[in-house]
């Protein structure tokens, strides 16, 4: 009996602008029109009937709901209120599918990776549970294809039925020594997967890590429902030691083997990796977007808002979104996560705030944008409904594009059509919502002394939200 657990609780900094903290690599369609998180979930088909418990960061709740939503998918979706890395986020999810009586095998997959090949990892998946079974923590190594210096290593020990124990886990080599590795052979790339018996990972822990089980018990002990989610206790949860399973337990148990994957895996961990996943033309060139490429070779050229040209270059990473366009070297791909930290010290919203924002009830992008005004783009799905509010410091005009809006002002309610407008002044009581079948479209213009997403006094909102989300 295999339970699936998505781990969807990573920032993809490497990626930036494409990738933000209000918008991680997870929830971006970057190799087909699904997601990375919904390709996840696919692969599982064939695998189990069981549905999958998905671990997030709260913030991102409404991005989990609404995108396993769209492919109908059904799911345990537990939040955390804070990252601490996979160990505890692992634990959590063991103890939850132990709540029912069951000791199931756990799944561990990041929701963050690409496969090529669902046959292949699905043969692997099935090569593990033998040793899950015989009580081992199986991870999952990858064959190497090429000298690698953005992921681990794991060295292959003595032979087992379908793996191998482990030798070793390996830092990120440089790229010396990741060609020795990959000549020598016996090694394998960490991919972060795992297969493992929820009560041997439990037992592992309170050998190694008993306060971070201790910690993890008590957040799932007393978690609450909220909505369609599981809210793991905050106090507790923030109790708990940060560590990834690797440092936590992997490293440190008797019981570690590895099976190898050959399946076209790549963790998407940096513009390079999209890049080698990417249909690269004879030049050697991947894109995406309205582009003009013209003596151009080796590079990755990816146009969201704009369109993009480039003449007499090479190995260059062009990433444009509506907000940010980033230039580098394809050799400096793994140093974009040093780049953002910088830009997040001097205090820049970039690496935070998403052109597209998402809200439960849909979405809205700026446009423009002044001292004492603000333009936005909004869209609201069908069925949705923003809360009741005000605001203190600014007005709205609200212009609808397509679709019909229904409108609560004061103690008026009535419907704003395509190319009719309202008006709604400072502190005024106010709600929209689409109670129509298409997407209703409208822009706002905002004017007053403040205008941030932080001056919202919600007084009814069917997703119980903060004033900020």
């Amino acid at each position: 009996m295999i339970q699936p657990v998505i781990l969807s609780g990573g920032s993809g900094t490497r990626l930036w602008p494409l990738s933000r903290e209000q918008m991680p690599k997870q929830f971006l369609r970057l190799t087909s029109s699904q997601s990375l998180l919904q390709q996840t979930l696919g692969r599982l088909a064939g695998l189990t009937d069981r549905a999958p418990i998905v671990m997030g960061h709260h913030r991102h709740r409404f991005l989990m709901a609404e995108q396993l939503r769209e492919i109908d998918q059904a799911a345990t979706l537990v939040l955390e209120p804070e990252g601490r890395n996979t160990a505890p986020a692992i634990a959590c999810a063991a103890l939850l599918a132990r709540q029912s009586g069951d000791d199931p095998l756990l799944l561990v997959l990041p929701a963050d990776h690409a496969i090529g090949d669902i046959k292949a990892f699905q043969h692997s998946v099935s090569q593990a549970v033998p040793l899950a079974n015989d009580g081992y923590l199986v991870t999952f190594g990858v064959v190497p294809t090429q000298p690698e210096t953005g992921y681990g290593y794991i060295a292959c020990g003595s032979p087992l039925e379908g793996g191998n124990r482990i030798a070793a886990f390996i830092e990120k080599p440089d790229a010396m020594r990741a060609a020795a590795l990959l000549e020598s052979g016996g090694y394998l790339w960490n991919s972060g997967m795992f297969l493992l018996r929820a009560s041997t990972y439990l037992d592992q822990l309170q050998k190694l890590q008993p306060a971070m089980l201790s910690a993890c018990d008590d957040a799932v002990t007393q978690a609450r429902g909220d909505l369609d989610f599981l809210r793991l206790d905050e106090e507790a949860f923030r109790r708990c030691p940060s560590d990834s399973i690797d440092y936590a337990v992997m490293e440190h148990c008797d019981c570690a083997a590895v099976v190898p994957l050959a399946a076209q895996w790549s963790d998407i961990g940096s513009f390079d990796a999209l890049w080698a996943t990417g249909d690269v033309d004879a030049a050697g060139n991947a894109t995406k977007g309205d582009t003009w490429l013209d003596d151009t070779q080796d590079s990755l050229v990816l146009a969201e808002h704009r369109f993009v040209a480039t003449l007499g270059v090479q190995n260059l990473i062009v990433v444009e979104t509506s907000d940010s366009v980033l230039v580098a070297h394809r050799d400096q791909a793994q140093q974009v996560k040093q780049l953002v930290s910088a830009l997040s010290q001097a205090g820049r919203s970039e690496p935070c705030s998403a052109p597209q924002v998402q809200r439960p009830w849909g979405s809205f992008q700026s446009m423009d944008g002044g001292e004492r005004y603000q333009v936005k783009h909004i869209t609201v799905k069908p069925g949705g409904r923003l809360s009741l509010q005000r605001h203190h410091h600014r007005a709205e005009h609200w212009i609808v594009v397509s679709g019909t809006a229904r409108v609560t002002l004061e103690e008026r309610s009535f419907l704003v059509s395509e190319n009719q407008s309202t008006y709604i002044p400072i502190g005024a009581l106010h709600r929209l919502e689409n109670t129509g079948k298409i997407p209703l479209e409208l822009i706002e213009v905002q004017s007053g002394s403040y205008l941030g997403e932080d001056d919202i006094e919600r007084l009814d909102d069917v997703y119980a939200r903060d004033s900020h989300e």
